[in-house]
């Protein structure tokens, strides 16, 4: 093994394939199937009691023909009343549903057990960092770190949070030893609930689903693991400096608008009066439980001057307060104090819900002054002989406050670029004063025209004549993100992203519409309030990153926008639609490069890079092991912050349950350090990297061609919505964003990314996921590149890619998938299968020869096997789905089909631990 890899491997061993999959050791394996019996057992009970011991048998001899003759499942299910159908959809999704939830406990238990405090991600980093890097170097990352998981309410979780609630209550009795008895009830409940939602959610309603997991965090698992960071770094002599903020969350729920008609401004003010409310319910809990603890008395022990003196202005300033409390904290300051926080908290929470102005000193704006508050109470202790009293639960405040804010994630805005320039062009064409309307514009005549206006001085819109109908969402969504900031504090919404950006001009137009609605300042008083984001989503736009990134930068108004940002630049990119738009090869290999030239760029304007990596939950949209995913990241494009996006079943999988969510943020937050000090130079000679570049250039570009060339095919739009489940998609009521764009047909262009991903992966074809690869790596065999594709397998890039198609492909099944295609799919269109077939075929020994092994996962053979028990339970639902959906297609009504037909996608999707 080299040392690069050696490297790699001793700090992200524990987020390998295998335990980003599920459990890693034999032992822990062995208890796992023992719970999924005993959860399993009473789900037949369950089953049998409430819907007769006829259907439980049904289950067990579907699920035992399935293992033995899975031919034969067809026949014994066709003609299967729909009433019966429900049922036996339900036994099986809900086996899947307590089985994830069982491995989710086992794989917590697992990672307790073998990560002890000498093995834990941070203290190896840290220890690292301490042997092998240079101090000033390390101090100045750990200033300015900061990783933000961003989740989204992307369609991929399909499960509702009624389901959810009562799968995390199985875990807990699991975990705490409860009997039968207490189990066999919340298996009863989980029967008798209904899986599929009464009606589509609206954003509010996702806010709030997302709303709990962000506030489990913020509660517990976000302030615990800043403290190990502050503590890591401490005893290995380095000093985390008190505004340091290395971890906080953010969210797009209730912000993306792009392609989202329900995302208006009044609803983006709803969702964050609801988690400002979370996060000043989390705040008041710890002031609360401050109050209790801190008796201090003034008879004992003194008190900061600093101490009185706010003391002195709080009572002037909150008198109530004071009268309140004064008979019983008399000669117990802190108490006191904190009193006065804790009203300042509830008047805060009032102003808000009555939308009432601001009032200095008896109400929050942001979190500063709440931080200056429980700072001066920290100083005062610290001075007064209580530093280990200050290390306790006031410690915890501080850092819950600078993690979460008063507003508890960070929301991000989107919106497509062309709805800037049809703003622009209504605003323009009212003035008269172009020769020629805006839309008209070459992209190059419309950035010299944009750039110029941020050079002058004016209003561009002129208020009172009032605004064009094209402009009025535009301009309202920016005087709203105005209004919030004065309204929840400056911090909770000062990104705005651009998606499909793909020139200058695109991001000029932003910014003079920011300007408008007094966001950005270039000229006198220069300031700005909000970071301006461009999204590069297809291979096209990401191969172009940076020459826009440099002309962005060149341009001097937006130059003068990013200092005004503290020469920042944040960009985002897309997994989703290069994926879609030129399959997983082409996709991975132009975010590589874009990160490369992004780099670049940057550093060349002395401007320093915030990479936002939207990364989906399907190894198709960038999923996979996050901690390998940034060590394989280009050298230098890690510097101190990240961003990425956690969505749909991930979050659910991934921070159900703390020591889950604990370790996951702990991976990434290592990782992103790991790489921020130790990976800044190549890790491999200029010439080595140059040889496996235009060998994975060849990959990239045959797979790319074998990617187009099927999706290119005259028929693929009707062999795809007929052999997948995708139109139905649209009535699981699973998200309030349509999944399809205005206006769609059966072309595969107005499909959105997600809803692509997830028909595949229902017929267990997972096009997305590995179709290409094989194409490219044969390819670069025949060009020579034989013994190059061997060398590169220490790349932690290529690896990476490796390691998560064979997971894919381990997933892919065509077997079943010709089920789907021989029944739904008319003849004329079936011979789309073979290439799919051939593809297959290709890629998997392409990989197996990179490998060096006989059969997919060899060296993972307890996954291998959790893989197969699970296809023994999917493999009846599959049968059942195309059963259905034959019935559903020749125009049957009968609502207990419909029923039958979603809890089978239900089902497949818990079963495969992926959606979309």
């Amino acid at each position: 093994m080299t040392a690069q890899h050696a490297h790699r491997t001793e700090l992200l061993a524990p987020d390998s394939l295998t335990a980003h999959s599920g459990v890693v050791s034999e032992s822990e394996h062995s208890a796992l199937r023992a719970d999924i019996r005993r959860l399993s057992t009473m789900l037949g009970q369950s089953l049998a009691h409430q819907s007769g011991q006829e259907l439980l048998d049904l289950v067990e001899e579907v699920r035992k023909l399935a293992r033995e003759n899975p031919d034969a499942v067809t026949g014994r299910l066709a003609g299967l009343d729909t009433g019966t159908a429900v049922v036996l959809a339900r036994a099986f999704s809900q086996y899947f549903q307590l089985a994830n939830v069982a491995e989710q406990l086992h794989r917590s238990r697992e990672l307790r057990a073998l990560r002890p405090a000498d093995r834990r991600p941070l203290h190896t980093v840290m220890e690292r960092l301490a042997g092998d890097a240079d101090r000033e170097t390390v101090q100045d990352v750990l200033a300015r770190a900061q990783l933000r998981p961003v989740f989204t309410a992307h369609p991929t979780e399909s499960s509702r949070q009624s389901v959810l609630a009562i799968l995390r209550r199985v875990a807990d009795g699991l975990d705490h030893g409860a009997s039968d008895d207490e189990l066999g009830a919340l298996v009863d409940l989980l029967w008798q609930t209904d899986e599929i939602r009464p009606g589509k959610p609206t954003v509010q309603d996702e806010a709030r689903n997302v709303a709990w997991f962000m506030e489990q965090l913020g509660t517990r698992t976000v302030p615990d693991l800043i403290g190990e960071f502050e503590a890591e770094a401490a005893a290995h002599g380095f000093t985390v400096p008190a505004d340091a903020r290395p971890l906080s969350l953010g969210c797009w729920v209730g912000g993306d608008r792009d392609g989202n008609p329900n995302v208006t401004p009044d609803v983006t003010r709803d969702v964050l009066e609801l988690y400002s409310d979370r996060a000043l319910k989390i705040h008041g809990a710890l002031v609360e439980q401050l109050i209790g603890e801190l008796s201090i008395s003034t008879r004992v022990m003194g008190v900061s001057e600093e101490l009185r003196g706010a003391l002195a202005r709080d009572r002037r300033l909150l008198p109530a307060v004071y009268d309140r409390f004064i008979r019983l904290n008399a000669n117990e300051p802190y108490r006191l104090k904190l009193s006065y926080v804790q009203a300042r908290l509830a008047h805060t929470r009032t102003r808000i819900a009555e939308q009432r102005p601001h009032v200095p000193g008896v109400d929050y704006l942001g979190v500063a002054d709440y931080l200056a508050d429980l700072g001066t109470v920290d100083r005062s202790l610290r001075g007064h002989l209580g530093a280990r009293i200050a290390a306790g639960t006031l410690a915890r405040a501080i850092r819950a406050a600078k993690a979460l804010g008063l507003h508890l994630a960070e929301l991000d805005v989107r919106e497509h670029s062309q709805k800037h320039h049809d703003a622009l062009g209504a605003i323009y064409d009212q003035l008269g004063e172009l020769d020629e309307p805006y839309a008209s514009l070459s992209r190059a005549e419309r950035r010299a025209l944009l750039s110029k206006e941020l050079e002058g001085h004016r209003p561009l819109i002129r208020r009172h004549y009032g605004l064009p109908e094209a402009a009025k969402q535009v301009v309202a969504t920016f005087d709203m993100l105005h209004e919030v900031q004065h309204t929840f504090g400056p911090e909770v919404a000062r990104t705005y992203i651009v998606s499909m950006c793909q020139d200058v001009d695109d991001i000029l137009a932003v910014t003079v519409l920011a300007r408008e609605s007094y966001m950005v300042e270039l000229k006198a008083d220069p300031r700005s309030s909000v970071d301006l984001v461009p999204l590069f989503e297809t291979v096209e736009e990401l191969s172009q990153a940076g020459p826009l990134l440099e002309g962005l930068l060149s341009d001097p108004g937006y130059r003068r926008q990013v200092r005004n940002r503290g020469d920042v630049q944040e960009i985002m990119l897309g997994y989703s639609d290069s994926n879609k738009g030129a399959g997983i090869t082409s996709s991975q290999w132009e975010i590589h490069r874009a990160q490369r030239q992004l780099r670049d760029t940057a550093a060349k304007h002395g401007v320093r890079l915030r990479l936002f990596h939207g990364r989906g939950g399907s190894v198709g949209r960038g999923g996979g092991p996050a901690g390998e995913a940034i060590a394989s990241a280009p050298y230098g494009s890690v510097d101190a912050t990240m961003k990425l996006t956690e969505q749909g079943e991930v979050i659910s999988d991934k921070y159900s349950l703390p020591t889950l969510a604990h370790d996951n943020l702990e991976i990434l937050l290592a990782s992103m350090l790991d790489a921020s000090v130790l990976h800044q130079a190549s890790r491999w000679p200029d010439e080595t990297l140059a040889r496996w570049d235009e060998a994975m250039t060849c990959v990239s570009e045959a797979g790319k061609k074998a990617y187009r060339e099927l999706v290119g095919e005259p028929g693929l739009p009707e062999f795809f919505t007929t052999a997948t489940p995708v139109d139905e998609l649209g009535r699981l009521n699973v998200g309030s964003r349509p999944s399809k764009r205005p206006g769609a047909n059966p072309s595969l262009d107005d499909l959105r990314a997600i809803p692509w991903v997830f028909g595949w992966t229902q017929t267990r074809m997972v096009v997305p996921g590995w179709y290409g690869l094989g194409s490219g790596l044969a390819a670069a065999r025949e060009a020579g590149y034989g013994d190059v594709l061997d060398e590169m397998r220490e790349w932690a890039f290529f690896s990476n890619l490796l390691g998560n198609v064979e997971m894919t492909l381990a997933k892919t099944d065509l077997r079943i998938a010709s089920y789907y295609v021989s029944t739904l799919v008319e003849p004329g269109l079936q011979e789309l299968f073979e290439p799919i077939r051939a593809e297959h075929g290709r890629t998997l020994r392409e990989v197996l020869t990179l490998t060096g092994d006989d059969t997919l996962l060899a060296r993972h053979p307890v996954l291998r096997n959790t893989l197969s028990v699970r296809n023994g339970y999917l493999e009846p639902l599959h049968h059942l789905q195309v059963e259905l959906l034959a019935q559903r297609r020749t125009g049957s009504e009968d609502p207990d089909l419909e029923r039958a037909l979603l809890l089978t996608i239900n089902g497949i999707a818990a079963g495969m631990k992926n959606t979309g």
